[in-house]
């Protein structure tokens, strides 16, 4: 495959900086993330990663039929684009409960699902379900160790899942756990990490089927733990950055297969000293919360990062001197999901080329409902 796969050739006329998504290799992730889990049916892919209508409908070309979602709007915008099974996860409090109760009756075609992780939650879920005569599935969110969400697996998560299933208008659908902690490049200590984190989760599982609990799907791990738990037909993987990759993933997945999709065309600004650049990418254009380097620059592997601001990034290089202002370069980002977030469009290359503006319909909070 060529270095400068990247460069596209009408870069003078795309204003920076730009995302560009790359339409070839996107839907050759898809491909490659179908072959990992051996079964289209086993996954789930989080579409926060992306947030784009076209993206789903290319998911749905290759068998994709499941999704999750982070937020109503995303959930509304993958029902919008046609995808029969959305599952939201991300516990709805507040007025939030109402709205994706509100988007399942909107959406009839479409399965919607949520997650809970205590009993005052369930009630009101199940008393804004109970208003306008709906059912809903609802999945308990387990705590394996992230500390982040959900319930730690045990006697209280038995009852808290049961209370989901004595509910009037909720349907007891399952468990979800993400593993978001879990991401040790080695994949022995991965393998084993990830062993000592789920046997809990497996515990309680057996304890709920023995208990005559239904238990219908599992929807598991990000995407460091993919490959691991599309071993297990019991489970629904749930990985998102599979599909436009970025630079901080290989970092911790170094053996997964995925190519780089997004990219973000920058240009040299200024040149404040002899060895500095300043691009224009600054924090509303670039994920901010990761150390430097937040962006991997191609083309310009020895950057040294010294300023990072809401428009600027500068840059040290024994480079600059040969470099003008006006340069284009591509930069890929380390965290690719919250960087798409901060773009109204995306580029979209397709044959070497900038063929369409898509606009990134799910970074709004609320679309419709």
């Amino acid at each position: 495959m060529s270095e400068s796969w990247f460069k596209i050739r009408n870069e003078a006329d795309v204003p920076s900086p730009a995302l560009l998504i790359y339409l070839e290799r996107v839907e050759e992730n898809i491909r490659r993330l179908i072959a990992l889990a051996g079964d289209v049916s086993r996954l789930r892919p989080h579409v926060k990663t992306h947030k784009l209508p076209q993206i789903i409908a290319l998911k749905l070309k290759h068998g994709i039929t499941r999704f999750k979602a982070a937020t109503v709007a995303e959930a509304e915008m993958v029902a919008e684009a046609g995808g029969p099974d959305v599952f939201l996860a991300y516990q709805p409090v507040g007025p939030n409960t109402a709205r994706f109760v509100e988007l399942s009756l909107r959406f009839p075609r479409t399965r919607f699902s949520t997650m809970v992780d205590n009993r005052a939650t369930i009630l009101e879920l199940n008393q804004a379900c109970s208003r306008v005569n709906h059912r809903l599935p609802v999945l308990i969110d387990l705590n394996c160790g992230m500390n982040r969400t959900g319930i730690t697996p045990g006697p209280e998560a038995l009852d808290v899942y049961r209370a989901i299933h004595n509910a009037s208008h909720l349907d007891a659908d399952g468990l979800h756990v993400y593993d978001g902690h879990l991401h040790e490049p080695d994949p022995v200590k991965l393998s084993a990490s990830v062993e000592a984190a789920f046997a809990p989760v497996w515990e309680l599982r057996s304890q709920l089927l023995e208990a005559g609990l239904p238990v219908p799907r599992m929807i598991a791990g990000g995407t460091p733990t993919t490959p691991l738990h599309a071993k297990d037909g019991r489970i629904e993987c749930g990985a998102g950055t599979t599909i436009l990759w970025d630079s901080g993933q290989p970092l911790v997945s170094p053996d997964q297969p995925f190519l780089h999709a997004a990219v973000l065309l920058i240009r040299v600004v200024s040149k404040p000293t002899s060895n500095r650049l300043c691009f224009d990418l600054g924090h509303k254009a670039v994920a901010s919360e990761m150390p430097h380097p937040r962006v991997q620059i191609l083309d310009l592997p020895d950057a040294k990062f010294v300023i990072h601001s809401e428009e600027h990034l500068v840059v040290e290089t024994p480079l600059a001197s040969a470099i003008p202002v006006g340069t284009t370069f591509y930069a890929i980002p380390r965290h690719i999901c919250p960087t798409v977030a901060l773009h109204n469009e995306v580029s979209v290359v397709q044959g070497g080329m900038v063929v369409d503006q898509w606009p990134v319909v799910a970074r709004a909070r609320r679309l419709t409902v």
